[in-house]
């Protein structure tokens, strides 16, 4: 493991935010406490008063190069309500506001950037404006010994973060580690929606033998039997390899309506299907990028794992 840092952050009640953190891959300890309070050391009954004005926080220590800052703010995300004020669940009070809060020497000045840009890009999502506090640390006064790990040693405790999270957070971990790997055109396909100018993907005039699999997860999605020339310019399949690996959603960004095709697995967007393929076929026209996908020869299918799906081919 690399050197590690340093970030505290806060997301409503304490020991579900902290048990959370945990489970995350490249995260090395955490510890709750009180930050940026006004008191010295203050109790946990003091700040439940407000009049410390301190946040419940957790200090997490991580491993820069297996958890990246960005990652791991971004899993931070998805566990809290980022517009809301002095609230995060049922919890209400200045100690249950949203923050995020850095070392105010160099190496948290680095951080400030990773920050600032995840930030805005979270913001984006919202119309109204973000609700988290980000700066340096003033202070941090670890809780009470009962407070540490409280939900390990209370699995029934209360949480106001969804238990499904706690069940999902190490894989979606894994998506993001993955998703750094991806070339820019791969990236912006995939979690940007673009589009891959036509006839130029790899494998628009590819009618080898095989299978084609989600280029972030490897899970199988289509097959070189279903593949035909529609001379649109991109891959076009007559139907997935089997039922439940995508997701259709309406797409209107062209000014009408299409159906956007995901992938259910690591939901990257992958293209869009259309009712005009050849009838003897089903009728319809799966126009996928070739970024999204990796295709998997024949030949190399068993090796590489894939031997249970050589009779789709």
């Amino acid at each position: 493991m690399s050197d590690t840092k340093t970030i505290v952050l806060a997301g409503g009640c304490f020991w579900g935010v902290q048990k959370y953190l945990s489970l995350i891959p490249g995260v090395a300890n955490t510890q709750v406490g009180y930050a940026n309070s006004t008191r010295e050391a203050p109790s946990y009954e003091q700040v439940c008063t407000g009049v410390t004005n301190a946040a419940e926080a957790v200090r997490v220590s991580y491993d820069p190069e297996a958890l990246p800052l960005r990652d791991l703010l971004d899993l931070f995300f998805a566990v809290i309500d980022p517009i809301a004020i002095n609230q995060q669940g049922n919890d209400v009070g200045t100690q249950y506001r949203t923050g995020i809060y850095y070392p105010p020497q160099q190496a948290g000045r680095e951080q400030e950037a990773t920050i600032t840009a995840a930030l805005a890009h979270l913001q984006r999502r919202y119309a109204a404006p973000l609700a988290i506090e980000a700066g340096p640390l003033a202070n941090f006064y670890p809780a009470e010994d009962y407070h540490q790990d409280y939900l390990t040693k209370n699995p029934g405790g209360y949480c106001h973060i969804n238990p499904q999270a706690f069940a999902t957070v190490a894989r979606k971990a894994l998506l993001l580690e993955r998703i750094r790997q991806l070339t820019p055109l791969q990236y912006a396909v995939t979690q940007q929606s673009a589009t891959e100018p036509p006839f130029t993907g790899a494998y628009d005039q590819c009618f080898e033998p095989g299978i084609y699999v989600d280029v972030i997860t490897k899970t199988p999605l289509f097959t070189s039997r279903d593949k035909f020339e529609s001379g649109c310019g991109w891959p076009a399949f007559a139907r997935p390899l089997a039922p439940g690996l995508l997701v259709e959603a309406p797409d209107h960004k062209l000014g009408y309506e299409r159906t956007e095709v995901r992938s259910a697995d690591s939901d990257a967007h992958l293209g869009h299907v259309f009712p005009d393929g050849p009838a003897e076929l089903g009728g319809l026209r799966y126009c996928i990028n070739s970024a999204a996908l990796r295709f998997i020869p024949q030949a190399k299918m068993q090796d590489e794992g894939y031997g249970d799906w050589l009779d789709k081919l």
